[in-house]
């Protein structure tokens, strides 16, 4: 325990730091910046300057890395969602209509890393494990690796919850006569999309601002949100053409 922190009760940034990334490896220093510069905390300070967190607001960026995390709201969602818990409100339900892409793509029956209780990174499916739990033929789940639409951990032979859930997925559609290669096209335009968010994100984030990477992270998120959302409502607005309507 700091000696600032025994005196006055109130924690330095590196200290909040310290507590969210048992939860958040990936936060950093100018993560918690950029979340001040854009009103989501405001830590008093020092005369020196330093900054002084509680912890209230260490748990309010808890909440923000979280609602980020875990439902991909943007900031301005986000804040609003701060303001009426500060207006002693509850918060609108997360669910189909809300702007959180993994809610609104996610088909019911498929889990997100949060159903399988660890984020995609964390989960390790071995391959037998990985078919065991889809459903797959193993010729099927080569089909799959070689398009592209399943793949394992970078150095290793383990698969993710990413892998599974995709793999689900393509077990479902076989149902109706899909094979992998007939998914393929969805690989591509994903990819197509991940280009479209590079060339405004990669910018940002060699940006020479001390938050630059912060800010091109939540650009990234924001606009993955809305592609889903614009792909999600195109595809609903052509079913009933898909039934003859």
């Amino acid at each position: 325990m700091s000696t600032a922190r025994a005196s006055d009760g109130l924690l330095s940034i590196g200290e909040v730091l310290h507590l969210l990334r048992g939860d958040f490896p990936d936060v950093s220093i100018s993560k918690i910046r950029y979340l001040e510069s854009e009103g989501l905390v405001e830590p008093s300070r020092t005369p020196s300057g330093y900054r002084k967190f509680t912890r209230a607001d260490a748990e309010r960026l808890r909440y923000v890395l979280r609602m980020q995390r875990d439902h991909y709201l943007p900031l301005k969602v986000i804040r609003e969602h701060l303001d009426q818990i500060d207006r002693g409100l509850q918060p609108a339900p997360l669910d189909g209509t809300a702007a959180a892409p993994r809610a609104l793509v996610a088909a019911e029956g498929h889990p997100t890393a949060e159903d399988l209780g660890a984020d995609a990174q964390e989960l390790r499916l071995s391959r037998a494990e990985l078919l065991e739990q889809s459903g797959l033929a193993n010729d099927v789940l080569r089909e799959l690796e070689s398009f592209g639409l399943v793949a394992t951990m970078g150095g290793s032979a383990a698969f993710d919850a990413t892998a599974l859930q995709v793999a689900r997925i393509a077990a479902e559609l076989a149902q109706y006569g899909y094979g992998p290669r007939h998914l393929r096209p969805f690989k591509l335009a994903a990819d197509r999309e991940l280009a479209l968010v590079e060339q405004v994100v990669l910018p940002m984030a060699r940006g020479r601002q001390q938050d630059s990477a912060a800010r091109a992270e939540e650009a990234a998120r924001t606009i993955a949100a809305l592609a889903l959302q614009l792909h999600v409502t195109l595809v609903k607005a052509g079913l009933p053409r898909t039934m003859g309507r």
